[in-house]
This record gives structure tokens, sequence and C-alpha cells, in this order.
């Protein structure tokens, strides 16, 4: 039924295996008993061999009887008490049927009455033996073998996962007992094929996901339908976990993962340790990057870390990590005092031995910032300060310059005159072929990176763009949870719009990673090395974001996750395109070109770029001219520095042009 264990499964080479060898267990337990009865009792040698046709009997009759009971089914890595005790019962069972095929065909007359008693101590010594001794070579773990199963008057869940992953949580689960996990594990779920029809610790695994309809239909006929499905793999794809909550939702059953088994065995079993709810975390996750973390902890320790936007979602995920890499020092900046407090707050709790400093500074303010550094004198620079919200920003032109050009510019300055070795610049992909005036600004601050990168040996300056951070402030995952806690309905801008997300964790772990590259080699796949590449302290690094996703299917997944449907329990209303935004974000111009670094996640953008001293006369105006609130001359300066740039200003439109072009020379900045 289904893509399950049938008949084809029992006949599969690995059943067979266990099942012959199961079955020679029998012929030798009784050759044994009567060896025990005949030779030991009255030295008689050769009548061992006048029953075996009594031993064939037997092993025929085990055969029967152990593949009726499934005891072939069992994965012996994983054996337990559970296991165990199916061999009690399948043992008396046959001895039992054996004594009574005997009776009827001999009467009992050739087999002695003590040989039944000793076959079938024999018989569960050398079946409970043999996976006993196999798990004990595999993993090492005999205590687990001898651990209970949980009591069924909890609530029925099924596992999804890999058969490895959920023998550790149900060796756990039955750990704590009755009183630390309210949940009865009633089967598991496996998408690899030649486990189906096999046991975990007497837990018979199902089939996989396709089959999960047939499986939950089987076991609500059975009266133990159940509750959730239960994810056991901290690390399933995102594409996976999208399909099992689709087919829960289908089915009316909820979608969970376990807690993580550092959580569990930290429990005492006083209280239940719950599975939590599916969240959007999960049906993004990708696998884990191979990361070299050596290298990452080379770079930061003991040196002085500064980060400014420390407040910020990126900026505080940025604090968090590097104080786990233990700088000597660490010095948090932001203009928010909130945000300030609370990052300083958290590593006041969690890192109380590193040395640090909170400023409640501006990076608009030039000489606050170059007397932060001049205190400080910091090693390494990690620059998240900017104004991100598009719309915002939309409406306050000259503030999302001045933050996000004149912040940089003054970061960047105060690095190169305190000799700072490494400066990071977070920058985004709304900087590529940018609608808006936040792109454009940051398009800007990457282009006086790269200027400034070029120009001189003191200090590497890193730009490391990626897309959506999931769940950051201001964007849209929290918006459709307000939303939807008011009953709806979500607002999409719509309905084809996509968007690049990463997890904050795992965009961090990438820019930490990315400050840490020194050398690249090689095209990536259809791209070329450009004629005139970025000088090794000039690069734009690009985070591999996966696939876009349509916001749509955002607000539907938020939906599911609250247990409702879409477009019927709630309502979602498209509202058009804001200004400054577009349906696509690309993390590069087709124009760019792409070089592979030894990192999988992190490739090198190749963008072209401005000389420094062309770049700084357009600069300087464009700042003067934000300062000055002009917004129209500032759109103007905006289209000469980034002629990619396709922003509004009331009713005047930028032509959308796809390349950067060189600019005529006495007008504007040359591009390289």
């Amino acid at each position: 039924m289904g893509n399950r264990g049938t008949l084809k499964e029992l006949m599969a080479p690995r059943m067979l295996g266990k099942a012959g060898y199961d079955v020679l267990m029998a012929v030798l337990a009784m050759q044994g008993s009567l060896w025990l009865r005949y030779v030991l009792a009255n030295g008689e040698a050769h009548s061992v061999f006048y029953l075996w046709q009594a031993s064939l009997l037997n092993g025929v009759i085990a055969a029967l009887v152990f593949s009726a009971v499934g005891l072939q089914r069992g994965i012996w890595r994983y054996s337990s008490i559970e296991d165990v005790i199916q061999i009690f019962k399948a043992v008396t069972l046959s001895t039992g049927l054996f004594v009574l095929a005997m009776f009827f065909l001999t009467r009992l007359e050739n087999v002695p009455r003590s040989v039944p008693l000793l076959q079938w101590p024999i018989l569960v010594g050398l079946l409970a033996g043999s996976r006993l001794a196999y798990r004990m070579l595999r993993s090492g773990d005999f205590s687990a073998f001898f651990r209970r199963g949980e009591s069924r008057a909890r609530i029925p869940i099924l596992l999804a996962g890999p058969s490895e992953l959920a023998d550790p949580f149900i060796r756990e689960v039955q750990r704590l007992g009755p009183t630390g996990f309210e949940y009865r594990i009633v089967g598991l779920i496996d998408e690899d094929q030649s486990n189906w029809g096999h046991h975990v610790r007497g837990r018979r695994i199902l089939g996989n996901f396709e089959a999960l309809p047939a499986i939950v239909g089987d076991l609500a006929a059975l009266g133990r339908p159940p509750h959730k499905v239960v994810i056991t793999d901290p690390d399933m794809d995102g594409s996976d976990v999208r399909r099992l909550l689709e087919i829960c939702d289908e089915l009316g059953v909820g979608l969970a993962r376990a807690p993580r088994l550092t959580d569990l065995q930290a429990s005492d079993g006083s209280s239940p340790v719950d599975v939590r709810p599916i969240d959007l975390r999960d049906l993004l996750g990708r696998p884990q990057k191979v990361l070299d973390r050596t290298a990452m902890r080379n770079m930061i320790t003991a040196k002085r870390v500064l980060i400014t936007g420390a407040g910020g979602t990126i900026g505080a995920e940025l604090t968090r990590q590097v104080a786990a890499l233990e700088p000597g020092t660490l010095v948090v900046l932001d203009r928010s005092e909130f945000n300030l407090y609370q990052v300083n707050l958290e590593m006041e709790e969690s890192f109380p031995h590193i040395e640090r400093r909170a400023y409640l500074s501006d990076v608009r303010d030039r000489d606050e910032i170059m007397r932060v550094f001049r205190l400080e004198r910091p090693d390494i620079v990690f620059h998240a300060a900017a104004l991100k919200h598009v719309p915002l920003v939309e409406e306050n032109p000259s503030e999302g310059i001045l933050t996000n050009v004149g912040g940089t510019q003054h970061v960047a300055d105060a690095c190169l005159f305190h000799g700072v070795s490494a400066m990071v610049m977070i920058s985004t992909d709304k900087a590529v072929k940018p609608s808006s005036i936040m792109g454009a600004s940051k398009r800007i601050a990457e282009l006086y990176c790269q200027a400034q990168g070029i120009n001189q040996e003191i200090t590497r300056f890193i730009t490391v763009r990626f897309g959506n951070v999931l769940g950051s402030t201001g964007s849209v995952v929290p918006l459709f949870q307000r939303q939807l806690a008011r009953g709806g309905p979500l607002t999409v801008t719509d309905k084809n719009v996509q968007r690049y997300f990463m997890t904050k964790r795992e965009a961090v772990e990438l820019v930490l990673q990315a400050a840490t590259l020194t050398s690249e080699a090689g095209p990536v796949g259809a791209y070329e090395p450009a004629a005139k590449t970025v000088a090794p302290d000039g690069r734009i690094y690009v985070l591999d974001m996966g696939e876009p996703i349509r916001i749509l299917d955002l607000a539907e997944r938020v939906i599911q996750l609250a247990g409702l449907k879409p477009h019927e329990d709630i309502e979602i209303v498209f509202t058009g395109l804001r200004p400054g935004e577009k349906l696509n974000e690309s993390l590069f111009l087709e124009s760019e070109r792409l070089l592979p670094t030894k990192i999988k996640g992190i490739l090198l953008a190749m963008p072209r770029m401005i000389d420094l001293q062309h770049l700084v006369p357009t600069l300087e105006r464009l700042l003067a001219t934000a300062a000055a609130r002009d917004n129209l001359a500032l759109f103007d300066l905006l289209r000469q520095l980034v002629p990619t740039y396709s922003g509004q200003i009331q009713t005047q439109s930028a032509a959308l042009d796809c390349t950067e072009p060189s600019i005529t020379e006495g007008a504007s900045p040359t591009l390289h």
C-alpha cells in the first residue's frame, strides 16, 4: 500500500539474511539442547544426530512464527529491550508449537521432555545476544539496549527523518519516561526505501513522505491516528519541510520539530519536554554550509572588533557570533538607545568575560566616528549601520543618502586614518540595478569601498552582498504575523513578486567567512574572468541565497503554520508595488563576472568600478545636496553615479538602463 513495507520488501536481501540467520539459530538451539541432554547426561554422542528431522521441523516452525511477528524487521544497530521482549514472545510461541507438532506426530516418544525447556533459553540467548553484540560493536551503547518504551496513554506521533536520527531521539524519550515526554511514537517515516518495513526500537518504519496519507489512514483504522508528524532531522532541507507541510495540511495533522538532543538530555524528566512548532526558518532551511571555522576564529580571537549598527538584526547577530569567537575587545556602536541597551545587556549576560564598550553614536557624525576610532583603535570593523526600509527611505531620500553613503564614507575614512586591518561592509541585493534610493545609496557605498580598496594597502575593504533576512525588523514576515494576529487580511504587493531570503544566522556566518578569504581562483559556470578584475582588497562577495521565494507563497505558509487555510480562513489581498520596489531582485548584474571561492555559498562578484579621484568630487556634491535637502538635484547626481538606477521623483522617471556605461569626462566619474 503506497510506498511502504510489502511482501516484496520482506523478500529484500537484508530481511532474508536476518530471517535466515534466526532460523539457523533455531536449528542450532535444538541441536544444542539435544547435545546437552544426551552427551552431558548419558555420554551418547551419536544420539544427537538421530533427531535431525525434529531440528528441521523446529526450524520450519520458527521461520513461520518469526516472520509472522516481524522479528526480521528490527534494525540490529538500534536494538533495545523492546526487541528482546519480542524475541521472548516469538521463541515461546515457536517452542510451544514445536511441542504440539511433535506430540501429534510422535507422541513425543523420541523427544525428551527436557529438550524444549533447554532449547528455549538457548535460542533466546542466541537471538538476543547476537543483536546486543552487534549494537555494541556499532555504537558502544550498552545501557540504551535495556530501556523500555513509553506509555500508550500519551499523544500519538509519527517521526519523520532518517532512521539513524530517529534512534537517539527515541532513546532519549525512553530515558525521560512518562513524566518527561508526553507523546507516544507510533511509527517512523523515512525516505530511504531500504529501511521500509524494519523497526527502530520497536517502532516500525512505515514508508516515505508520499505514503503519509495511506499511513495515517491505516493508523486511524487501528485506533491510533497520529496527532502530529515530528521532524527529527535538524538539518532537513527546506523543500522537504515544505512538502511535508503541504501533506500534513491536507490531512489535518500537525507538523512540528523534535527538541534538539541537547535540550532533551538537559531535562531531568520532572516536566514534559514538548516539540516545537515548525516556523518559517524551517521552511527556508538549506543544508549547513561547510565553513572554515578555524580561519574565522584566527581572524577574531584576541582582536579589537568594532561593529556599527550593532543593535539591528544583522548587527546584533554579528555581535553574538563575534563574541563567541573570543575577541580581545568588542566595541558596539548604534544610534538607537534601546537597541544598543538590548545588545549590550545580552553581551553582559552571555559573555561577561569579554571586554566591551558601547557607544551611542551616529555614523553620520564624522567627528564622533573619528573620536571612537581614536579611543578604541579597532583591528577589524563590521559596518552594518544603514537605513534599509525601502518605502521610508523613498519618502526621506536625503536621510538615506546621508546615512548609507555618508556614514559609510566616514567609517571607511576612519579605518584608513587609524590603520584598521579590515573593514567589512554589509550590502544588499537592492544595490543591483536599483529602483530605490536605498538600493542606489548602497551601490554608491559599495563603489566607495571598492575605490578605497584598490587605492591603498593599509586596509582591506570587503563588501558582502545578500538579500532579505527572514524575520528582520521591518521585513515582511513580522508584518504578516501582526496581520494574522488581527485576523487578516495579509497584504502582498503583487502575486508575482519574489525575494531572496536567508536566516540571520546563515547570513552572518557567511559574512564572517567572507572576511577571511584572501585568494580566489577559476570562473564559475558560464561566467568568464573579467578582463580587469577587482583587486584583492576591493572585492564584493555575493552570498548564495538559493532560489527566490514568492512573497505570496510566504504569506500562505504563515497562515498554514497557524493551523489555518489560506484564502479560506484568512484572506490575502494585493496592494500593488510601492515606490522603489520591483518584482524581482538580483544579486549581480548580467555584465558582472563571478568567480568561485574556496567556501561553497560565497561567490566573488566582478562589478565595474570608479576611480577614487573621479568618484570623490561627485560624492561630495551628492552629500552636500542631501544635506541641503535638494531632492531634485539629488536624483540627477544619483543617476550620474549609478546609471542603472531607475527610481522616480514625483512624476519624473529615470530611463531604465541595465548597463553601467562610461560617463563622459568632466561631467561625472569615469567607470572602469
